[in-house]
């Protein structure tokens, strides 16, 4: 299948434009990384905590934040996670500590500031564990059991907690849901609605992320980077000419500087997954490259008498189609991805959204164009062309 065919377009005469377009982008990209968002880091590399809410209704952002900074949790990142109608929310908080009982303390503050109409004397069953509706239980002794009541009631509060959470996804709107639960005495559950009441939020997760596990991703993920950036020049200089790998490098280093610009441009997180999408496209980006540089190299051999802007502009129109071909389809999958693959891919399919359309663009208006300023460089210092870039083209 070909799209175009005997494409005449002169890529090295729009040159200057290439240039304007990758400076615009890198230039903003470095500026905010410098002096604006900075690299903005996600929890998996500068530490914090996560916690998952899931709200009952629609939930207001705006009020969540307040609430926290009443809390005295200040400057939180909150965003919807999931399915718009699964009413959940993330919550990024700067906590660091590590160990359980920070965990829990920081969960206990999130839950006070999110309960506003607490009734005295209760507890929100929504946020219970399985311990507190347990003991409850066994003091209130709604069944008259006798010495086996310790088995029966961790039955019955585990039927209990089964249901809020697999069943009813975490939040119960009424106490009187219990009734209809699976394994739950009616008994039971009106001991429950006594004791108990049910707040509009249910807190599904806590995840916290130390700062030395954070700084050591931090640095496996930039020495990740490198190795692969290494690994392509030499292999690109064993397989072509050292100029080839040169080109190879400022060009995928051009495409993972204008990814993370827009990251922190848009003040998007770089997590974990995000890094796995930049050394995925690493891989992509020298895949196209490589097919350019061949094609130039079979042209070199054939077309000895002309110039080498001339040989490259050719191989370029040439392998178009497979370009255009390979990075439309790939792109197509991406977005999909991007649209419907849900919060926890996001991060992944947005840097391949776009590392894909950088790469493609690249591959095409920075690595061929290097060759050629390379060489023009060499006539210009009176120096002889690289034998195999060159050959005996000019």
């Amino acid at each position: 299948m070909e799209f175009f065919r005997n494409t005449n377009i002169d890529f090295l005469g729009k040159k200057w434009y290439f240039l304007a377009f990758s400076l615009i982008f890198s230039v903003a990209g470095l500026f905010s990384m410098l002096f604006w968002h900075h690299i903005p880091w996600g929890v998996d590399f500068r530490g914090g905590t996560l916690v998952y809410v899931k709200f009952s209704h629609t939930p207001d952002l705006n009020a969540i934040r307040a609430a926290l900074d009443r809390a005295g949790l200040h400057d939180p990142k909150i965003q919807p996670y999931d399915r718009p109608q699964n009413n959940e929310v993330l919550i990024d908080l700067a906590v660091r500590e590590t160990n359980e009982q920070a965990l829990d303390q920081g969960k206990a503050k999130i839950i006070q500031a999110l309960e506003t109409k607490a009734p005295a004397g209760k507890v929100d069953f929504n946020n219970a564990s399985f311990l507190t509706i347990k003991n409850y239980l066994l003091d209130k002794d709604p069944l008259h059991l006798g010495s086996d009541a310790d088995q029966k009631y961790s039955a019955q509060a585990q039927a209990a907690v089964d249901y809020r959470d697999k069943v009813q996804g975490g939040v119960l709107n009424s106490l009187d849901q219990l009734q209809s639960a699976a394994g739950v005495d009616p008994k039971v559950a009106a001991a429950l609605a006594d004791g108990f009441y049910v707040s509009d939020f249910g807190v599904r997760n806590v995840e916290i992320v130390g700062p030395q596990v954070g700084g050591q991703l931090r640095k496996q993920a930039g020495l990740a980077t490198l190795y692969s950036l290494l690994g392509m020049l030499v292999y690109l200089g064993f397989r072509f000419e050292w100029i080839y790998g040169v080109a190879a490098v400022v060009t995928v280093f051009h495409d993972t500087l204008i990814t993370v610009g827009f990251f922190s441009l848009t003040n998007t997180d770089i997590s974990l997954t995000v890094i796995a999408a930049i050394l995925t496209l690493i891989g992509y980006s020298n895949n196209d490259t490589i097919v350019v540089f061949d094609r130039i190299r079979e042209n070199i051999k054939l077309m000895r008498r002309e110039k080498l802007s001339e040989i490259v502009n050719r191989s370029i129109n040439q392998t178009l189609s497979r370009t255009i071909l390979t990075a439309g389809l790939t792109f197509l999958t991406v977005l999909a991805l991007f649209l419907f693959g849900g919060e926890v891919l996001r991060g992944f399919s947005l840097a391949l959204v776009i590392g894909i359309l950088i790469g493609t663009y690249s591959s095409i208006a920075i690595a061929a164009p290097i060759l050629v300023a390379y060489q023009d460089w060499r006539i210009e210092k009176g120096k002889r062309p690289a034998t195999a870039l060159a050959g005996k083209a000019r």
